[in-house]
This record gives structure tokens, sequence and C-alpha cells, in this order.
């Protein structure tokens, strides 16, 4: 399949008459097209930046940045989509004539290479630099453009000394601190585990293990301290959708602020005791329901629960087990011979339901790190709540205290209605309020009588915990003394490079090597010079990543003098749109007050580190089912003598077909690295363009690849042909010097097409980033340009139009494929053209759109008087008349597309030649075509 297309071709003689126009003759050579040795040839080309980089850009900066790798050793097809989707705006806007900063490393800290490290025996640095080797040139064989003289590795010393910067301007600012808690344990891996490394159902994401829970000491950065910046300055972001809307809700809500009310719950035993129990506190946002609350639900860890637990083999058995829960999980343990008090108890009417006790529960789905620890339960206006009442109280009946503020005919299934509405009846004084009215009404009350309420806010967000009990990572700068305490690490000292660790050390999932790294554990306290031991935790890995796009940009700006920040265009996965995204957010805001940060100028009062943000989807892998068994088929199992109707082997069935994460289970995944061999580069970046939208889900189907194969033909083919037909061609230098008026209709109707695909395409890369349309757009001029070549087949020549036409083509196409865009244009300037595709700059529109459309008139053509299509043309020229006139209206209404359509539709039957009689009337604007019927 390397030889797609074999063409003749001529090499060009070039010669500029006085008038500045271009003359072109040409020799004959043959031509193949041969993706694969086009990719190697400019390939090796851009290894030099010069062949790519405009050293006086005529525009300012550009900044684009895909999201660093972890060197796992080998790229996968979602790496190739990401560094795709960066390359093309990249190489876009180098055309445009920006100065454009498009760089690449590695984020190589991490546990997987520890692990792979332990299971190998060698040291994790070897393996990450092996690793690393690897995908980089699995990276130069797509085919982009990088400033690999930026490159950088958050392993290097040289960068993680600022890593351990950070932290210290952090501890100096008391934004990094030291404090117990209780944390997720992988007793596998043996390691500290952030809460979204932990699944559903309490098992590690990395080892599978059941985590466990532990108190340990450990680092925090304070991020809390900056909560109302990342949750105001979100609005920037959400400004013409510079970031996709579900990411930033996807922030919004793990930021999680609310503000409602803290309520007090008295308590009190059943039976008479000498001994008090302390009231309880909760947090809501709905106050307007208090009237409909039926029971009080504690966190497993809330003091009351440890307390009684102390004594109750029973609830302990219960907390132990409930552990093991998921947090969705309804169980409940009432809590025997304590009752709660509902605090409008004291103004309510003796039958309210607020009068009631309330049971106290013990249940899972509290979370004791989120409010007070402590719910109230609604059963009659909260789904969860109602789901729990269900499941653990005798008499389920639940308390209805809202009435929707539109009647509505009840479901005769019992559920929960949660949204506000109107108090009834039930709820005594406030009986008729709205719930807005209600809240404010309630919690004023409660506040003046009994000091039982109190207007709070609240926020989700939780302090970034940044200790890991692990060796490959940046170390702490701090230094532990008996006498002085956590002392910093001087800054001179910087930085605190991680020991060589003697051969064999990593055997074995022992813990922290670093607890074990005598020579280099041991050491003297900065302070006092008395004997003191260095920190052994090392960094959260998302601490690299909080800041490695800001050492680019310093390193450029080093270079060039250049202020890089912030990163115009950011691509990535939604994976990354929380915790990835809002570390970063909260590290720049931080920076940006310090002497770190790379600004020329003083910081803005709104500091954001990525302006645009575009959120790339997954790509999905074709995976096959048996119909019978709905096993996963293997390769092996699977018959694809026709491709695109695979079966099964053993039953000759057809096989099911679906798409799904790609995972080694499920035999679905796609090796990029053969892909690029099978295809080429260019092929393989034009297919992940044009498959889907970019934040879309990428569904992987090999067998649509040819599509793009034969576009590729075309323009190969469309090239070849205007190459051999320009012999002795004046062509004007520029497509402007043409004078359109003067053009035949059917090219007219061409270069308008042009021009609205610049438009159109220039809209796709800088504002909309609708990046598969781009490929759609570039494929129908394409089929423009090669009936315009079809329909003067019987002329020798080409026209300035149609040539100028493929030019712009091939500079449109050039950020996409690069490497087939300028091996075209190659061979349409026959070696011979003053610059390359990408020198010459991108395509902008002329200003004929507007004379175009200043020049078109509507053209109404009907079959003996009725209408068939409709179409714009040019107006004819004033001097026809007549049936020059006639013919010229003809010619262009039947050259449109709606014309071509139409003609195909009626199968011959609208053969002008037999029509009895011809009528064009209006100028041109209505034609009437008679036959005989």
């Amino acid at each position: 399949m390397r030889a797609l297309w074999s063409r003749t071709s001529r090499r060009a003689q070039v010669s500029r008459d006085s008038s500045g126009s271009l003359t072109i003759s040409r020799l004959i050579s043959t031509r193949q097209l041969d993706l694969q040795a086009i990719d190697t040839k400019w390939q090796a080309t851009w290894q030099d930046p010069s062949q790519w980089k405009d050293t006086k850009p005529s525009k300012g900066k550009y900044y684009v940045l895909p999201m660093f790798p972890y060197p796992s050793g080998n790229l996968h097809i979602g790496h190739v989509r990401v560094y795709t989707i960066s390359d093309i705006i990249a190489r876009y806007r180098r055309m445009k004539g920006y100065n454009v900063l498009h760089p690449i490393g590695w984020d190589a800290f991490g546990l997987p290479a520890e692990n792979a490290a332990i299971e190998r025996g060698i040291s994790p640095a070897d393996w990450t630099l092996s690793n690393i080797a690897k995908m980089k040139e699995q990276i130069k064989g797509m085919g982009g453009c990088w400033d690999w003289d930026k490159e950088l590795m958050t392993c290097d010393p040289s960068f993680y000394a600022d890593t351990q910067r950070i932290f210290l301007l952090l501890h100096q600012r008391g934004l990094a601190y030291q404090a117990e808690a209780e944390v997720n344990w992988d007793p596998v891996d043996r390691t500290v585990l952030a809460n979204e490394q932990v699944d559903a159902n309490g098992f590690s994401w990395r080892s599978g293990a059941k985590v466990e829970k532990r108190q340990l000491k450990q680092w925090f950065f304070k991020i809390t301290d900056h909560k109302e910046a990342l949750l105001q300055d979100l609005a920037q972001l959400e400004n013409n959708n510079a970031w996709p809307s579900r990411v930033t809700s996807m922030q919004k809500n793990w930021l999680g602020k609310s503000e409602g009310a803290n309520i007090t719950f008295k308590l009190d035993y059943e039976e008479p005791r000498h001994d008090k129990i302390d009231p309880i506190t909760v947090f809501t946002t709905r106050a307007d329901t208090l009237y409909g609350v039926q029971y009080l639900a504690l966190s497993l860890d809330h003091p009351l629960v440890s307390q009684h637990a102390s004594t109750s083999t029973e609830l302990k058995a219960f907390i132990e087990s409930a552990r093991a829960l998921g947090p969705e999980d309804k169980a409940g343990f009432v809590l025997p011979g304590i009752k709660a008090y509902n605090p409008l108890r004291y103004v309510a009417a003796g039958s309210s339901p607020a009068n009631k006790p309330l049971p106290v529960y013990v249940a899972p789905y509290v979370l004791s790190e989120y409010g007070t620890g402590a719910v109230m339960g609604v059963p009659a206006h909260d789904t969860r709540d109602f789901a729990f009442w269900k499941q653990n109280s005798r008499a389920s009946a639940v308390t209805r205290v809202i009435e929707p503020l539109i009647r509505q005919k009840r479901s005769s299934k019992p559920e929960a209605f949660t949204g506000p509405g109107r108090l009834n009846a039930a709820c005594g004084l406030f009986g008729g309020l709205t719930s807005e009215q209600a809240q404010e009404a309630i919690v004023d009350t409660l506040q003046s009588a009994s000091g039982q309420a109190e207007r709070v806010e609240r926020w989700r967000l939780r302090d970034w915990l940044v200790s890991r009990q692990r060796f490959w990572g940046t170390p702490i700068p701090i230094i532990h003394c008996d006498t002085c305490g956590a002392v910093p690490v001087p800054e001179e000292q910087l930085p605190v490079q991680l020991p060589q660790l003697p051969k064999g050390q990593f055997t074995s999932r022992g813990g922290n090597p670093l607890d074990h790294a005598t020579d280099w554990l041991h050491t003297r306290c900065p302070k006092c010079s008395g004997p003191a031991k260095r920190e052994t935790d090392t960094m959260d890995t998302f601490v690299d990543s909080s800041w490695y796009y800001l050492r680019f940009a310093q390193s450029a700006q080093k270079q060039e003098g250049t202020d890089f920040m912030p990163v115009d265009v950011y691509v990535g996965g939604v994976e990354h749109a929380i915790l990835h995204l809002l570390y970063a957010r909260f590290i720049a805001k931080f920076l940006s007050t310090t002497p770190m940060w790379s600004s020329v100028e003083a910081p803005r009062t709104t500091v954001e580190p990525f302006s645009k943000l575009i959120a790339q989807g997954m790509v999905h892998g074709r995976t096959l089912t048996d119909p019978d068994t709905k096993r996963i088929l293997k390769p092996d199992e699977v018959d694809t003598s026709t491709p695109s109707e695979p079966k099964v082997q053993v039953t000759g069935k057809a096989a099911v077909v679906t798409f799904e994460k790609m995972s080694k289970s499920k035999y679905n995944g796609v090796d990029p690295g053969e892909c690029l061999r099978k295809y080429g580069a260019d092929v393989t970046r034009a297919h992940l363009l044009f498959s889907a939208p970019v934040s879309d889900v990428l569904d992987w189907d090999e067998e649509k690849i040819t599509g793009v194969q034969r576009w590729f033909g075309r323009i190969w083919q469309i090239t070849h042909d205007i190459a051999e037909r320009t012999s002795r061609l004046t062509v004007p230098e520029r497509a402007s010097s043409i004078d359109m008026t003067k053009v035949q209709p059917a090219e007219a109707e061409m270069w308008k097409n042009v021009q609205q695909t610049i438009a159109s395409v220039e809209q796709s890369f800088s504002t909309t980033y609708s990046l598969n349309t781009i490929v759609s757009d570039l494929m129908q001029l394409t089929n423009q340009i090669h009936r315009a070549l079809a329909d003067n087949s019987q002329n020798k020549h080409i026209t300035p139009t149609v040539y100028h036409s493929i030019h712009t083509l091939l500079r449109l196409l050039a950020p996409i494929a690069p490497s087939f865009a300028e091996e075209c244009w190659d061979v349409l300037h026959a070696h011979h053209s003053p610059h390359r595709a990408f020198q010459g700059g991108f395509p902008e529109t002329d200003g004929s759109l507007e004379t175009f459309h200043a020049q078109s008139q509507p053209c109404a053509v009907q079959v003996n008087g009725k209408l068939k299509f409709a179409t714009n043309i040019q107006p004819p020229p004033e001097r026809l008349s007549g049936e020059e006139q006639r013919d010229w209206v003809l010619k262009a209404a039947f050259a449109s597309e709606e014309g071509k359509e139409a003609v195909r539709r009626s199968q011959g039957l609208w053969d002008v030649k037999y029509a009895r009689k011809i009528i064009v009337a209006r100028g041109g604007k209505t034609v009437n075509l008679v036959f005989d019927k």
C-alpha cells in the first residue's frame, strides 16, 4: 500500500516578466505517492528548527501547550490525538506570523516508575530515562514541530530544585504546613492516596488493595486560602467559552461553596441520667424543610459515635463493616436510648411534626469531612434521605411539608419532592411562605428565640495533601531537629537530591527506601548545627505539573526576552478537569506574587495560567463480542477476511461491534506506532481530526481511514494534473491580480468557494476549534477543484484561477498534513518556489467574496413552468443579449451545484438541446425550458 498513486509530472523552469508575473514551463519526470517516504524526507528536514521557525515574526507571542506525558515507554492513540491537536494549532499560528512557543516535556516522577523498578530490580531513574528516549522517537514520528530545546523532565534536579523552592515559598507564607490527618493508606504500595485515587468500593486505583484509614503526620498546601479566587475567577474562563462549561462546572462542584445555615439539635437520653449529651449541629442549605426532619444521621467518625462505640460491641462491629461500604450505601445503625429534638418545637403548635422526638442514626453516607459530620434527614424532600428512611425505619411514612408552587398531580409511586415550593399547613406560622422566604424567616426566628441557627457558608474543598511515602518524587526540603523542630533547607543548599541507592535496593514493596538511606537521611540542623534527619516524604506529582508550564515560559524568556505567559491554548484530557487544573490555577495565583513568576510586568489582579482550554475526548477502541455467549473475543477468534464484517471464527456468526475505553482485557487497543508505519503520520493525523469533534469521544475505526487516503490521492492527482498543464502559463504572483469579472462563471464559482473555505477554516482554527470541520471543508474544496479540472479536461492549459485554488488548498492543508502538503508544494513549484508552504503564510480572503455577493443574482430554472431548482449566478455581462445571453445564463445555472444535482435527478430528461423553446427573462433571473409533453 506504499505507492497509492503514480503520475507523470514535469520539472519546472521559472521566469518573471516585466509585470512581475511568473512564467512556468516544465520538464517531464515521474512521481509516485509514497506517504511513508514523504514523512521520512520532511521529518528529517524539520529537525532543523530554521526550516519551520520564523526568525522575524510579524505578530506577538502565542503559547500552545499539550499536557505533558508520563513516560510509560509507549505512546497510546490518545497521546497521538492530543499532540496532533496542539501541533496543528501551533503550525497555524506560526503561519499567521506569531512567535509560537510549542514545547514538550516529561511528567517523570511517580509511583508507576517506582513499582516498575521494583519488579525489575533496577533504578527508577534508569527505567524512566529509557522510556523517555523511546517515547521521544515515537513523538518525532508524528510529524510535529516541537521546541525540543525547551524540553524538561520533572525528575531532573535542575527542575525539582525550583519545585522545592516553591515549597519553601509556600512554607514562608504559612501555606505549607504539617498536621495529623486521617488518610487513605494503601497497604500494598505503602503510601497515602488522595480521595480521588480510591474507587467507590474503597479500593486503591493503582494496587487494587483495600484502602485503610490511618492517622499520619502529613504535609499540606493551604489551597483553601485561595478558594474565593479559584471560584470567582472561573467567570473569566467562562467568557466566550474559553474553557468548556463541563470543566468549569466540575471545578465549581469540587470547590463546593454552599450558603446555608448551621442548625443545632439538642439531644437527650430516653431514660433520665445525670450526664448530658452535647447538642448536634448540622449544616443545611434547605432550612425551609426543617419541619420535615424525621431523623439525624452521623458519620462513622463523629465524636458522639466514637464515644458510644467504646462501650457498644454491636456499634463497633457496624462501624467496621460500614467502612467497607460505598458512600451511596444506605445502611444505618440507630443509637439506642438517644433522641434528638427539632429546634422549631419552641415555636411550633402542639400537633406540629416538629414536636416529635427524632431517632439518631450512624450512617456511612454521611461524610465526616464535609460540614459537621452530621445531617438532618428529610425523607419527603431529599432522594437520598428518602431511600435511607425506607430501608431503616419501621414507620416508613414521610412528613411532607413543601408543596409545588404550581399544583401537580402526585405520583402513585412514593417519592421525594426535592424542589423549592410553598410551605404547607404543617409548618404552622410559616405555612404559605415560599421556600426562599421560609429559609430567611426560620433562621431569623431560631436565632432570636433560642440561638439554634446561624448563617454560614461551607466549602467542599480541603487543603491539598502533598506527602507521599515513596522514593521516586521530589524530596520535601525540610529537616527535622529535636531542638528546632521542622526547619526549611536553606535555599543555597537546593536541590535536595535523591540519593543513589545501592544496586538491588528496589527489590520489594518495603515502604519508602529513603527511610533506610542512612547517609542521606542523617544530616545537621541548619539552625543549631545539631544532629537532625531529612524529611523522607516526597511530593505528590501534581506539584510538579502545577507549575511546569511556567518553566517552559521562563526558558523561552531567557532566550528571547519575550514573556510567554499565560498559555494561550492548553490541550489535554477532560479527566484532568479537576485536580491538575485546580492545582495549577492555585500555584499560578500564588507564584504571581513571588519573584518566580515570569511576567516582566506587575501581576494582573486576575492570574490564570491557561487562557483557552481544549479538553479533548478519549479514544475508544473496537470491541468484538460473541452474540451468543456475550464473551469478548480475542483477535485469533475473529474472522476478519472481510474487515468491515467481522465474524466469530467458530460459529460464523457476525460479531457484535461496540466501541469502548481501550484496555488489554478487551483486546481493543490500538498501536499508534503500527498505524503511523502503515498509513503515514499525515493520514493518521487527518483521520484523528476528521473522525470526531475534538471534545467528543472518538471511536477509532481503522476501516474508515481509507477515506482520508483517497482524499490525499485525489490531491496528489490534482497537483500533478495542474503541474502538467502549466506549460508556458503566465500566472499573476497574487490571486488578487486576477480580474474575477472576466473569468468563466464556473471558475468564478470555484474561487468564491475558495474564499468561503478560507473564512470557514480560519474561524475553526482560531475561534471554534471545530477541527473536524476543517478536514471536511478541505475535502469539499478538493472536489470542487477536481471538477473544475474535469470540466476543462480538453484544454491543455489550466487557468490562473485554478492554479491559485490548489495553491491555497495546500497552504490550508499544511498545518494538518505538513509533510504531504510540502511535498505537493514541491511538485507544484518543482523546487523553484521562493519559499516553502509554511513560509508563505496562511491564506487570507482577498475581499472578492463581497464582490461575488454584489455580483450574484438569483436564478430560478423551470421546466414547462414548474420550478426545478434555484441557484445564484453572476449577472450576465451587459454586452450580451439574445442568444448569447441565453447561452451564458444556461451555462452558469447548470454549472452550479444545484444545477448539477438537478440534472442528475432528471436522468437526462432535461437535455437543453431537445427543448422546444428556452425563455430567459428578468436579465437571467428566470429561465423556463419548454419541452413537448
